[in-house]
């Protein structure tokens, strides 16, 4: 995967600051770059690459100040008290449990042995608290697939076992809180359940939250070719989804990350990110976020998205658009894939800021 992207980003690079070509209904037109070299991004008040935030898709003050108290003194009552006052129906619980998760995650693999020490305090001093069993298990699976020796080995199907104890455990201290069985589907991934267990798992989800966008992106990486399904079945998945989206949800979106989860097979296809398949399932986002509130938690991931494949279909000033809106935070797909999230970002970016200059826009005639 990290070749892929490495050779998509020499392309667009090669594409967007050499000379500029643009195919036209009349054949080839050159387009006059103006200054390339003075396409720079901060002249839009975007932030620097070493100051991108790659935990979290978008602001969440309250976040970021529960994971400053809790790294700061080693305590686990500030992440407890968040949680306890999150909504447990809505998205945002789950992408804080994730957010601890991941810092306890990352703690741990930077300080092996004495990272994260917080995470395990509050499991032993507090095993009712249904916060930290969910943060527990996401933690788990954060490692299962991160640190375990690689997808298949012993090492990963043990703590993935592990991880699925965890999730139950946390359903059973929060009923009604979809966040465990939200979790258990990546356990479901990894331990490669039978269709039937998986359906059952994901009836639990839709019965306590059938609009979670959260839950529909986990579900469908098992229906992916590259786990236990095709891609006609995540294509399925994720139409089917959106079809009986209600008016405002970001359901509508998810073609689109069907179609990102099958990049490495059809990534060759000649135009590809100018294609009907594309073209429809980037139309379907575009209008999720345009329809969807503005304060939805995932609306930022759906951006981040459409960033990576405007971009490749040098939809310049449409890019710029989402850019204005999530740039800051990076900690979201595609970006999050990448051995660097912050670089990769940051040259699709840069790609975004040198083709909207380079066909006529400017810092000025960018909406506010």
């Amino acid at each position: 995967m990290e070749i892929l992207w490495f050779l998509i980003a020499i392309g667009l690079l090669v594409a967007v600051l050499g000379p500029w070509i643009r195919r036209r209904r009349g054949g080839l037109r050159l387009v006059a770059p103006g200054s390339p070299d003075a396409a720079d991004p901060a002249d839009y008040g975007f932030v620097r690459q070493e100051l991108l935030d790659i935990r979290v898709p978008g602001p969440d003050q309250d976040l970021m100040d529960a994971l400053a108290a809790v790294q700061g003194s080693g305590r686990w009552e500030a992440a407890s008290q968040l949680l306890a006052g999150t909504p447990k129906e809505g998205e945002q619980r789950w992408q804080r449990v994730q957010a601890f998760a991941g810092a306890a995650a990352l703690e741990l693999a930077q300080q092996p042995g004495s990272g994260a020490l917080w995470l395990r305090s509050w499991r032993l001093e507090a095993e009712k608290d249904a916060g930290g069993a969910q943060v527990h298990a996401e933690f788990l699976v954060q490692q299962a697939w991160r640190q375990s020796g690689g997808v298949g080995s012993d090492d990963h199907r043990i703590i993935l076992e592990e991880a699925r104890d965890a999730c139950r455990k946390a359903a059973l201290l929060a009923p009604g809180d979809p966040v465990p069985y939200i979790t258990e589907l990546a356990v479901a991934r990894g331990l490669a359940y039978p269709p039937a267990e998986f359906d059952a798992l994901w009836a639990n989800v839709l019965d306590r939250a059938p609009e979670h966008f959260g839950a529909h992106l986990a579900a469908l990486h098992y229906w992916c070719e590259k786990w236990h399904g095709s891609r006609e079945q995540a294509d399925a998945f994720a139409h089917a989804a959106a079809a009986r989206a209600p008016q405002g949800s970001l359901l509508a979106a998810l073609p689109l990350f069907a179609v990102y989860e099958h990049l490495p097979e059809v990534a060759l296809v000649q135009n590809f990110y100018g294609s009907a398949v594309v073209s429809r399932a980037m139309e379907g986002a575009l209008y999720a976020v345009h329809s969807a509130r503005q304060d939805d938690p995932m609306l930022a991931h759906v951006r981040h998205l459409l960033v990576f494949f405007l971009v490749n279909g040098e939809r310049w000033a449409e890019a710029m658009e989402q850019l204005r809106h999530v740039d800051g935070c990076v900690g979201a797909l595609p970006w999050s894939h990448s051995s660097d999230p912050a670089e990769m970002y940051a040259v699709f970016r840069a790609l975004a800021v040198g083709g909207y200059e380079a066909n006529g826009g400017s810092p000025a005639t960018l909406p506010r």
